[in-house]
């Protein structure tokens, strides 16, 4: 009932989307971004006063402009890499290996950040609407994201139909004010009154500087994040597959782009300055507007409930990307091999659960508060998007080469090719002279942090990339197997009295192998009951039938040590067994019910943690359990 039935791997093509879903999963990052990006520039604008509202038309559209560059550049990636060319794939194959790490790591952290900041940005609207819940502001967080995790795990499919109402809703209702908010400024000569009061601007407190222009225009910038989500996302849509990810694409490239110009423009017009987060008096820019445009009515809180809704679920678009570019790190030997595995629903399920706790731990550091994560926001997006273009420059001049040489791929001749190297040329600077300004603005307010975040992701990818080669190094055969080789084992196994479960062990390892070595811990002075039995219960009978007869080792432990002697005699076994191998049978009572497991030591356990912790190659460890019956 909550995460749906399981679907089988032929059912896969049943999950795959075209652009009308497409929008509210790849796109709700970057059109949400509308609700928190200008509010982030015009938020340093407020020492200017009323006057700082003044540019934020001008930093919006030199936003917008650089928007535009990154979407014909990311066309052009789609088309080349149309399984998937997220900032990862292209960096990696077209810069080498440390640049897809580079971009890997900023990636991911992006990610992370993105679900933060949709959530608390979502959560900051509902409490302008109703101030009363700023108290509970990160128990409100953490229930959103609480809440979209349950949404996710449904799968690609179900999680587009969920998020298709809220997302056109979102863009509808603030078209709409955008619409009215026009037509009052054109009917009004220029000079609209806000239907309801708007709070007064702050006194000017400081003079404008290019520096605080460089500040607004990088904390703007966060609108432009998600943009890169669609292609990584390709292989998520029906065929064509390349048509319906550029046109979904296009259409959130489309909606963005008027949403922000329609945002600072009417902002100007209606005078409308942010408000200080985390204040008593806070109110999103998002508020004002729609109140000054269309009143206080049921209309405002129809517009403020989906901007509260989408920006909440603007997180999915890290719910959608994170775990496939997990899966495209792991299948290189980066990340965990874990992060490969699909879940009952089609799901890289593991990527799902750490985007999950790492946001909730954003969350609980920053108390859920947006203002606080933006410094963060933007960098990893903007050197993502720097080293994609940067590749796709360097895809296209190999692709122009093997073209010459006649290599048979399909040609778009050197004014084509030309054209697509300049598209992502530029694309690369732009977005790379954005990131260092984002770098330099922000470093001190935060962005050092995502600076250390991403070289200690590096180190640990490389980290885990030498373990896995260490690995396949170890276990790495190139010759047939030797018959040499296979002689019987030497079988330990450990005993504390006669009974269902040791017989159980003993006839195992008779089965197995002639040399049997059943060890005993003596741990008083007299002679323990399984040792003066011995040979009326296992050595008299096995000897009678002609079957080889088990050792019987006993070994004192004046200090009533158990599992020290076993171990010690196990390793002393093995460095003294040549080239045999050493294989110890534990035998172990298996109860019914969870709270039986307190009326019984649990020494077996111990012992296999221990010998695996301190064996070797040449030490087996094999569980042999007696199941108690149900009474």
């Amino acid at each position: 009932m909550l995460f749906g039935r399981p679907l089988a791997t032929s059912e896969e093509r049943a999950e795959h989307i075209g652009p009308i879903a497409g929008i509210p999963i790849f796109g709700l990052d970057a059109l949400s971004s509308a609700a928190y990006g200008p509010e982030a520039a015009l938020t340093l604008l407020i020492p200017l006063g009323l006057m700082g509202v003044q540019y934020i038309l001008p930093i919006s559209m030199a936003i917008i402009v650089l928007m535009t560059i990154v979407f014909f550049s990311y066309r052009q990636t789609i088309e080349a890499y149309p399984q998937g060319g997220g900032s990862y794939t292209v960096a990696t194959e077209n810069l080498g290996e440390g640049a897809g790490l580079l971009a890997a790591a900023a990636l991911m952290i992006d990610y992370i950040l993105t679900a933060a900041v949709g959530i608390s940005a979502g959560v900051g609207a509902l409490i302008s609407a109703v101030p009363s819940l700023q108290p509970h502001t990160l128990s409100l967080c953490l229930g959103v994201l609480a809440l979209l995790t349950l949404i996710n795990m449904r799968g690609v499919h179900d999680t587009g139909v969920v998020f298709m109402i809220p997302t056109y809703l979102f863009t509808g209702t603030l078209l709409i004010v955008i619409a009215v908010g026009a037509w009052q400024v054109f009917s009004s000569g220029g000079h609209p009154h806000p239907l309801t009061a708007l709070p007064t601007a702050s006194p000017a407190t400081m003079m404008l500087s290019w520096w605080l222009l460089l500040k607004v225009f990088s904390s703007g910038c966060a609108a432009m994040t998600g943009v890169e989500a669609v292609s990584n996302g390709v292989m998520a849509f029906r065929e064509p597959t390349r048509k319906n990810a550029k046109t979904t694409l296009t259409i959130i490239i489309v909606l963005l782009a008027a949403l922000l110009a329609g945002i600072a423009w009417l902002c100007r017009e209606y005078s409308v300055a942010a408000t200080v987060p985390d204040s008593p008096g806070y109110e999103s820019v998002l508020s004002m507007l729609t109140r000054a445009v269309m009143g206080h009515g049921w209309f405002y809180y129809l517009t403020i409930g989906s901007v509260l809704l989408v920006l909440a679920l603007s997180a999915n678009t890290a719910f959608a990307d994170f775990p496939r570019l997990t899966r495209a790190i792991a299948i290189n030997n980066y990340m965990p091999h874990v992060f490969m595995l699909r879940g009952r629903r089609l799901l890289y399920s593991w990527g799902i659960y750490v985007l999950v706790g790492l946001t909730a731990i954003l969350l609980i550091i920053f108390r859920g508060v947006t203002d606080r994560l933006i410094p963060l926001y933007a960098i990893g997006a903007f050197l993502a998007f720097t080293l994609s273009q940067a590749g796709m420059v360097v895809h296209w001049k190999r692709q122009h080469g093997a073209e010459t040489r006649g290599s048979g791929t399909h040609g778009t001749g050197p004014r084509g090719v030309g054209l697509r190297i300049f598209v992502n040329a530029l694309g690369a600077l732009a977005t790379g002279v954005t990131t260092i300004v984002v770098l330099v603005t922000k470093f001190v307010d935060g962005a050092w942090v995502t600076v250390l975040l991403v070289a200690l992701m590096i180190l640990l990818m490389r980290v885990v990339n030498r373990h896995y080669k260490r690995v396949a190094r170890e276990i790495a055969l190139d010759k047939p197997i030797s018959p040499s080789e296979v002689v019987e084992p030497i079988m330990i196994v450990p005993v504390d009295q006669w009974s269902r479960i040791t017989e159980k062990a003993l006839t195992f390892a008779l089965s197995m192998s002639s040399d049997i070595r059943c060890v005993h811990v003596q741990v008083g002075d007299e002679l323990d009951e399984i040792c003066s039995t011995w040979d009326a219960n296992v050595a008299g009978p096995l000897r009678a039938a002609g079957k080889p007869v088990p050792q019987m080792v006993v070994i004192r432990s004046p200090y009533r040590y158990i599992l020290q002697p076993v171990t010690d005699y196990v390793l002393k076994t093995e460095s003294e067994s040549g080239t045999r191998r050493v294989c110890v049978l534990v035998p172990e009572l298996v109860v019914r019910h969870w709270w039986e497991n307190l009326l019984h030591n649990r020494r077996a356990d111990l012992l296999k943690v221990i010998l695996l912790l301190r064996g070797n190659k040449r030490i087996v460890v094999l569980n042999i359990p007696w199941y108690l019956e149900r009474v």
